[in-house]
């Protein structure tokens, strides 16, 4: 398993070349923005028309890193279901699926702005959850200190070996973490965007996923 380790209020965390952080000391994995179903949205509402295969392939990575990291515990930050009715586009294979991996350990869903009711079929939602010293939620909060979110789908493009490549990525200082995107159908945002730039310092750290991590600077990025 490749990863990077780094640290948030004291706390060693690794960030997971697959997108997933994992903290060893708690046993907790933790991915953001799965955006189950949303293939089903888009060809339900006409809006495009991509391979219904999203949520069996973000389903394989995320057994990948359960097997690969064994957590007691599985948090999802929000948005992982696409729109209201995302469970629906779950067939009977992805249903099994998602309940072996939910066997005997538990699992807490985040409430974003896409998902912002309680799931039904596969458990309750909650605004927030913390664990000391570190809290999770969708949304970054200015102020926060020791705060692990999702939302923004962070993403950035860099000149490697005379190629430019464009990878989702964490970022972090020691304040905070936004993670990337874990879902296979996820758009993303520059770390150069205003919106990600406002809630980081300089000393910030930016960590490309991919089949090895790469970290560069914050302050390279611009």
């Amino acid at each position: 398993m490749n990863s990077y380790d780094f640290y948030l209020s004291g706390e060693k965390l690794s960030a997971l070349s697959s997108g997933g952080l994992y903290w060893s000391d708690k046993k907790i994995l933790c991915v953001s923005d799965l955006h189950f179903g949303k293939t089903h949205r888009l060809n339900r509402t006409g809006a495009g028309a991509l391979p219904p295969y999203e949520n069996i392939d973000t389903l394989k990575r995320l057994q990948a890193d359960i097997c690969a990291t064994n957590p007691s515990c599985v948090i999802c930050l929000g948005d992982s279901f696409d729109d209201r009715i995302a469970e629906q586009s779950f067939n009977n294979a992805e249903t099994h699926l998602l309940k072996i991996l939910q066997k005997d350990r538990d699992w807490i869903w985040i409430s974003g702005n896409h998902d912002p009711y309680p799931s039904l079929q596969f458990g309750e939602s909650i605004s927030s959850f913390s664990k000391s010293p570190i809290t999770f939620r969708h949304i970054a909060l200015k102020d926060e200190i020791g705060e692990i979110s999702g939302h923004y789908h962070p993403k950035i493009s860099i000149n490697l070996s005379n190629a430019q490549i464009t990878r989702a990525c964490f970022i972090a200082d020691q304040k905070r973490v936004i993670m990337p995107a874990y879902g296979t159908y996820t758009g993303g945002l520059s770390v150069r965007s205003d919106e990600i730039k406002v809630l980081f310092e300089n000393d910030a750290t930016v960590m490309l996923t991919g089949n090895k991590i790469r970290t560069v600077p914050y302050s390279s990025c611009f």
